[in-house]
């Protein structure tokens, strides 16, 4: 028999298919008959987040964290979150710029080539002349400055041969002022090897070694460094310069020197400085005020050549190097730096704490036979003067010795 209910058959027949124009409801299937055409596997899907949109506002942290290894249930209605972004690496660490530091390391640099190139330059146009004696050195520094003159250009005074128109002794001591000591050149005094006679003959019959022997017997001073300057090369430096400021307090028209000289502080060239240095005749003070006007141009040349306006202009420091070194000559053994040095002792010397003068002084019309009108030392007074510069006993700023 046929079960017209399920469509089987007792007998265990297949089942029987139903018609294709009857569906079975939605959601029913009778048991057996088909089988769906594609399983449905129900899984959790965590949604992605959504693509970030580019904004300068930080994500707001999640309001709570699942802990580690645990899902969120599927059934949820809550969109997880995406997790936070992390922060994004710290920028590499740029190296600091410092121009200010780089441009003064360069300017260091370059100062520092220049003053090396300045260096043998000047150590090459030194002139140097044998000198020293070679004593037994004495506390302090002491530098002779002698000025020559080859008459070159004037007209003759008197004086035969090549002699020195200034003798100056620069003594530093190792305590106390500095000294700047004018002998006159007329000054009586022995000579070594020779009958006593005036002190700038020894230069003529000897050269600078014998009146570096000769200052040194008069002084009881070994000479450290020996400076010789010609009177030409004294108006090169005073032109290089542009003038230099001399003051005189009369009026002047001297033939011989050929000054002419309104009295006061006028700015002289390098010809007038000249003339202003060497005349003697038309000063009441003869061979002493002359040897006071050689300081004040001295003085006067120094005090320019150390100025900043000098010293920091290499457009007019070369020039003015360049005119000394061809005028000066030095001792064998000075070097850039000894020249430096005596610069600098100099300099201390034009201030108003140096001591400055003449040794004692007896007689200016010392007659000797055979030699002529002398400057006569006072041999009583200048053993112990020379000790007192020596040892810079001398009060600041004193101006001593002269006509007793």
């Amino acid at each position: 028999m046929t079960d017209d209910r399920d469509g089987s058959s007792g007998a265990g027949n297949p089942p029987r298919r139903m018609p294709p124009s009857i569906q079975p409801r939605s959601g029913q299937e009778r048991p057996g008959t088909a089988r769906p055409a594609q399983p449905v596997r129900r899984e959790s899907v965590r949604p992605q987040p959504a693509p970030e949109r580019p904004s300068t506002r930080q994500p707001q942290q999640q309001a709570y964290a699942t802990p580690p290894g645990q899902q969120r249930p599927a059934s949820s209605t809550r969109t997880q979150q995406a997790p936070p972004a992390q922060p994004p690496a710290a920028p590499r660490k740029r190296r600091k710029r410092h121009p200010v530091r780089n441009t003064l390391i360069a300017l260091v640099l370059i100062l520092a080539i220049a003053l090396t190139a300045f260096y043998f330059w000047v150590d090459s146009r030194i002139n140097h002349v044998d000198a020293l004696s070679g004593a037994a050195d004495t506390p302090g520094l002491t530098v002779l400055i002698v000025g020559s003159d080859s008459r070159e250009g004037w007209d003759d005074d008197g004086t035969e041969g090549a002699r020195t128109d200034t003798i100056m002794v620069l003594h530093k001591p190792e305590s106390g002022p500095t000294a700047l000591i004018s002998i006159p050149r007329d000054s009586y005094v022995e000579i070594p090897g020779y009958n006593p006679n005036k002190i700038n003959a020894s230069f003529a019959f000897g050269g600078p070694q014998l009146l570096v022997e000769t200052v040194e017997g008069v002084t009881n001073l070994t000479i450290d460094r020996y400076l010789e300057v010609g009177f030409t090369g004294v108006g090169e430096i005073v032109d290089a310069l542009g003038g230099v400021e001399l003051c005189y307090d009369q009026d002047v028209d001297d033939k011989l020197s050929r000054l002419k000289w309104k009295a006061g502080c006028h700015v002289a060239d390098g010809d007038k400085a000249l003339a202003f240095s060497r005349m003697r005749y038309a000063d009441p003070l003869g061979d002493i005020g002359r040897t006071q006007r050689q300081q004040q141009v001295v003085g006067a040349v120094a005090d320019e050549i150390m100025s900043p306006a000098t010293l920091l202009n290499p457009f007019q420091l070369v020039p003015v190097v360049s005119a000394g070194l061809d005028a000066f000559r030095v001792d064998e053994d000075a070097s850039p730096f000894d020249l430096a040095q005596v610069a600098l002792a100099f300099n201390s010397a034009l201030g108003g704490d140096a001591v400055t003068g003449t040794p004692p002084i007896a007689s200016m019309g010392y007659s000797v036979a055979g030699v002529g009108s002398t400057v006569l030392l006072d041999p009583e007074q200048e053993d112990k003067f020379w000790r007192k510069i020596a040892n810079g006993k001398f009060k600041p700023g004193a101006e001593v010795g002269g006509v007793e």
